[in-house]
C-alpha cells in the first residue's frame, strides 16, 4: 500500500469520524431543544392552570377563563406533537370539558376575601403572572392587539381591587372598634387604589361610593356618634358583590363622570 493510499485512507477515517461526530452532536442538540421546549410547555400549562384554579373566583370573569384555557390547549397540542410522557390526552379533555362549562355559564369558582397584607401581596403575584401571560400570547399571535389591551387594562383593574379590597377590610375591622378615623383614612386608601382606574365604569362608581361613606363618617364624629346608623353597611354589601353583580354596577355607573 502506497503512502498515497494510506494518506487517503486516514484522511477518509477522520473525516467519517468527524461526521459521526457531528451527527452525535446535532442529536444531542435536538435532545435538548426538545427538552427544553417540553418543560417550557409544561411549565406554559401548569401556570396557566394554577391561575386558572387560585386567582379568586370573583376576578375570572368568562373572557379571562376562555384566555386560560386557550393557553392550556396550545400547550397540551405542542406537547402532543413532541410525544410527552405526560398525560396530555387526559389534560386536553379536561380543559375542554370545562370551555364547554363556561360557555354553558356553569363553570363556578370560589370567591376569596383579600383580608391580610399577605393573601394581598399573593394575588398580586398571580396577576402579575397573568399580565405576563397574556403579553406573551399577543406577542405569538394568540391574541389580537385589541383583545389583548382590554384583558391587560382588566388585570391592571384588578390589581388596584386587590389593594382597595385590603383597604376596605382593614376599614371595617377598625370600625369594630371604634376607630372610626382610622377607618376614614382606610376608606381613602381604597379610594385613591380605585382611582387609579378611573375610565373603568365600576371603579368610578365604586370611588363615589367611598366617598359617601366617608362622608356619612365624618358626620358621625362630628355628631359624637361612633355607632353605625341603619344601613351604613350598604357600601361594604355592594363592594363585597362587586365582581360577582358586575352588570348590574355597569347599569348604575356614571359614565358621564
Amino acid at each position: 500500500m502506497d503512502t498515497v493510499t494510506i494518506v487517503l485512507l486516514l484522511a477518509a477515517i477522520v473525516g467519517v469520524s468527524l461526521i459521526i461526530i457531528f451527527l452525535s452532536q446535532m442529536r444531542e442538540k435536538a435532545r435538548i431543544e426538545r427538552a427544553r421546549r417540553m418543560t417550557a410547555l409544561e411549565d406554559s400549562y401548569n401556570l396557566a392552570n394554577r391561575l386558572f384554579s387560585e386567582l379568586p373566583g370573583q376576578y375570572l370573569t368568562d373572557e379571562l377563563k376562555l384566555v386560560l384555557l386557550k393557553r392550556m390547549e396550545d400547550a397540551c397540542n405542542g406537547l402532543l406533537q413532541l410525544k410527552s410522557d405526560q398525560p396530555v390526552t387526559q389534560w386536553l379533555e379536561s380543559v375542554r370539558q370545562t370551555r364547554q362549562k363556561v360557555k354553558e355559564k356553569n363553570d363556578q369558582r370560589p370567591s376569596m376575601k383579600i383580608d391580610s397584607p399577605d393573601k394581598a401581596n399573593y394575588i398580586k403575584k398571580l396577576l402579575q403572572a397573568l399580565f405576563n401571560m397574556i403579553e406573551a400570547m399577543h406577542k405569538a399571535g394568540r391574541l389580537d392587539t385589541p383583545t389583548a389591551k382590554k384583558h391587560l387594562k382588566h388585570v391592571l383593574f384588578l390589581v388596584h381591587k386587590t389593594h382597595a379590597d385590603l383597604y376596605v377590610f382593614q376599614a371595617r375591622d377598625h370600625l369594630k372598634k371604634n376607630e372610626t378615623r382610622k377607618a376614614i383614612h382606610a376608606y381613602h386608601l381604597a379610594s385613591t387604589e380605585m382611582g387609579k382606574s378611573k375610565d373603568n365604569p365600576l371603579a368610578v362608581k365604586a370611588v363615589k361610593s367611598f366617598r359617601s361613606r366617608i362622608k356619612e363618617l365624618e358626620a358621625q364624629i362630628a355628631a359624637g356618634n361612633v355607632e353605625e346608623s341603619p344601613g351604613a353597611n350598604k357600601l361594604d354589601k355592594e363592594w363585597d358583590n362587586f365582581l360577582q353583580e358586575d352588570e348590574s354596577w355597569k347599569k348604575k355607573a356614571d359614565y358621564d363622570n
